[in-house]
């Protein structure tokens, strides 16, 4: 039987979502990366192939749920059984209530929350007859607490926390690890470089978190023994405020 095993990362984008297929990929797991647009994969599959590892990746729409059954069964029957699912769609948008139309808001839900349902459900259809598996939900400070023109991105996220929650408790009794870490301030990110130049200053001092870290962090999570399991995880740089 082949010893090979899967980690599928849904919305990895250029930086985290990157970061953590490249992580796993170091330690020979295949790694099987999504995004809506396929050919924007292309260079976080040719890194991993160029590191020695193994990559696909996938054009397929979270918030579909014939694609993301489909997505699971091509996988799990072709390329290796999944052990490790991560949901790293953001969704971040900021409107004032009064300009948040019933579509942004329906969008936001549908993006943030109702495909990491789909995500999460099928994860555990494919890992409960195996006993074992790791399903991780990236969450963000919105998680915790809504802010001023946050009411879509706030309700979708804190959605996704009691998701989250409610999958721990049903299947850590069965094997499946089921995290939440929720990551509290700025990534290296273009967009963070170019909107907020003043604390993008602070990298060289450690304010703004590198997508590496928040990797290893998941890797770390994925490798807990049983008998101490982490469900909830918060990762912020030394100088954010909470």
């Amino acid at each position: 039987m082949s010893s090979k095993k899967a980690i599928l990362v849904i919305g990895a984008g250029d930086a985290t979502g990157g970061a953590i297929a490249r992580r796993f990929a170091r330690e020979g797991y295949i790694a099987c990366v999504t995004r809506r647009s396929e050919d924007k994969l292309a260079p976080l599959v040719d890194q991993i192939k160029a590191d020695g590892g193994e990559a696909f990746g996938f054009g397929s729409d979270a918030r579909k749920e014939e694609e993301m059954v489909a997505l699971f069964q091509k996988i799990e029957t072709e390329i290796a059984p999944i052990e490790v699912a991560v949901f790293n769609i953001g969704a971040n948008v900021r409107y004032g209530i009064t300009e948040t139309t019933a579509r942004v808001y329906y969008k936001v839900w549908e993006m943030a929350c109702f495909g990491g349902f789909l995500m999460g459900r099928e994860a555990a259809k494919a890992m409960l007859p195996r006993g074992r598996g790791t399903i991780i939900f990236t969450g963000a400070t919105a998680s915790l607490r809504g802010r001023d023109g946050f009411a879509a991105f706030a309700g979708a996220k804190h959605a996704l926390r009691a998701l989250a929650q409610s999958m721990a408790r049903e299947l850590w009794p069965k094997g499946i690890h089921v995290a939440h870490p929720v990551i509290d301030g700025a990534i290296d990110t273009e967009f963070i470089r170019s909107t907020f130049p003043e604390r993008y200053a602070t990298k060289d001092q450690g304010g703004i978190i590198n997508p590496d870290s928040i990797a290893e962090a998941y890797w770390q999570l994925h490798m807990q023994p049983r008998d101490a399991w982490t469900h909830e995880l918060e990762i912020r740089p030394w100088l954010e405020t909470w």
